[in-house]
């Protein structure tokens, strides 16, 4: 009977022989009449205990296991089974596609306009980073969004006067190799805005990937660290040679 409502075959065994027992039975005795094997007989009892099919209770030591009365049970399969019904009745389904597509994007007013679009849209939290030249166009939209309660955080190459923005500031060393025009917008920890200097022209991508989302991400915060340990230890770290080559190095 129970295996008709998902119950496993040793349980339903165990339930029936304590059912049609008039006394409580300890292990062993289930274990004879339910043919359950003995390896198994705590495993499908606590089960059942914790489905509150079955009572427990200890005499001269000994665990004593009886179930609830056949009418007992019934109201209590009824009663879950209706409030299954009700959940899926008041239940709404919904796809949850992930959009792993990546879209190229080139031309550096199409790629603005994309980034003033994104900006537009956003709902909780704006990262950028960028050069400066590149960002000051970006302020004031970026400001009505922090104004309307959003996260906003800037990370600048370059000199940047943010106003009331949280922003970072790199002041790039002349000896920096790898430092390159580039921009990079993260929306909402869902989609992010990226585009780098090929040639003489930004080309871009824009994606709600989750893997990329999130790569991009920590690429923003570690560029904000590498920022801030290097104007905060300027000093030492550019006296140690070693560590001044690798900086240099580094794209920010």
């Amino acid at each position: 009977m129970l295996q008709k409502f998902g119950f496993t075959q040793y349980e339903s065994q165990v339930f029936e022989v304590l059912t049609a027992s008039e006394e409580p039975m300890d292990a062993t005795s289930i274990v004879k009449y339910s043919q359950v094997p003995k390896s198994k007989i705590y495993e499908v009892l606590q089960r059942l205990v914790e489905k509150g099919l079955i009572l427990t209770s200890f005499q001269e030591r000994k665990k004593l296991y009886t179930a609830l009365s056949l009418e007992t049970t019934i109201d209590k399969l009824t009663d879950e089974f209706q409030a299954n019904i009700d959940e899926i009745r008041n239940t709404t389904f919904k796809l949850h596609d992930s959009d792993e597509r990546v879209w190229t994007i080139q031309n550096n007013s199409s790629i603005n306009a994309l980034l003033r679009e994104r900006i537009q849209n956003a709902r909780k939290e704006i990262l950028v980073t960028g050069w400066s030249d590149e960002l000051a166009p970006l302020l004031p939209l970026l400001e009505e969004k922090k104004k309307e309660g959003l996260e906003v955080e800037l990370l600048s190459v370059g000199e940047l006067d943010p106003g009331k923005l949280h922003a970072h500031v790199l002041l790039p060393d002349e000896k920096h190799e790898a430092l390159e025009r580039h921009k990079l917008m993260i929306i909402d920890h869902e989609e992010i805005l990226f585009a780098g200097v090929e040639g003489d022209t930004f080309q871009g991508i824009h994606t709600l990937s989750k893997p990329l989302v999130k790569f991009f991400t920590e690429f923003f915060y570690h560029d904000v660290a590498l920022t801030e340990i290097t104007k905060k230890y300027e000093e030492i770290l550019m006296a140690d040679e070693e560590i001044k080559e690798i900086l240099m190095k580094l794209r920010y």
